[in-house]
């Protein structure tokens, strides 16, 4: 299991953006870093300094993974055929980790890693507790028959924030998600501007 190293919402404040477009966000009042200098003016960040930027939003967005984890997926979408970037995003995005999330089996990224490593979920019918799991097309996700009745899957089913990409196909009587295809760029429901182009730059230096 990743350890989280930082608070959900400090990313967004150091991110200076709502990144995952939750109604609590930090964010919403103070726009602001964390910190007694976050309030400085912030010079103009560099290229290196853009692109930067743009690998620890997109990890944040995804649980905060560790560097490590989102290095080896950046290799392995160097290594398919097409756009590395869009390859980097699919591969993110066939992380079951975050088809659970996607699916509205759970609120929040890091709570549908935590909801997996607790054994809550299964994959085309055997229990799967690694959050890393890269699911593929045509895989069923469901909640196993003992936790379909959790207040945080029923709450997180009726969240009116977001709904289910058309990439997942959902039945929330059944608790189940079938991943129907893998998703572009412009496919992905997420809540600020995500610029992988700038981290293949990034890790091509």
């Amino acid at each position: 299991m990743t350890k989280r190293s930082e608070a959900k919402y400090k990313i967004d404040r150091r991110m200076g953006q709502n990144i995952w477009g939750r109604p609590k966000s930090p964010v919403n009042r103070r726009e602001y870093g964390p910190g007694q200098h976050g309030q400085r003016r912030k010079g103009k960040l560099s290229d290196f300094g853009v692109q930067l930027r743009a690998k620890q939003k997109l990890k944040g967005y995804y649980a905060n993974i560790s560097e490590r984890q989102f290095h080896s997926i950046y290799v392995e979408a160097t290594r398919l055929k097409g756009d590395s970037g869009e390859n980097l995003i699919g591969l993110l995005e066939r992380r079951l980790d975050t088809v659970v999330y996607r699916s509205k089996f759970v609120s929040t990224m890091f709570a549908a890693r935590q909801f997996i490593n607790h054994g809550h979920i299964k994959v085309n019918g055997k229990r799967v507790n690694i959050s890393s799991y890269k699911v593929r097309v045509g895989d069923v996700i469901e909640v196993k028959e003992a936790s379909k009745q959790l207040a945080i899957v029923l709450e997180a089913s009726q969240l009116a924030e977001r709904d289910v990409p058309d990439y997942i196909d959902v039945d929330h009587n059944k608790m189940t998600a079938k991943f129907a295809r893998i998703p572009g760029l412009t496919d992905v429901p997420f809540a600020v501007q995500m610029e992988p182009h700038l981290i293949v730059e990034f890790y091509s230096r």
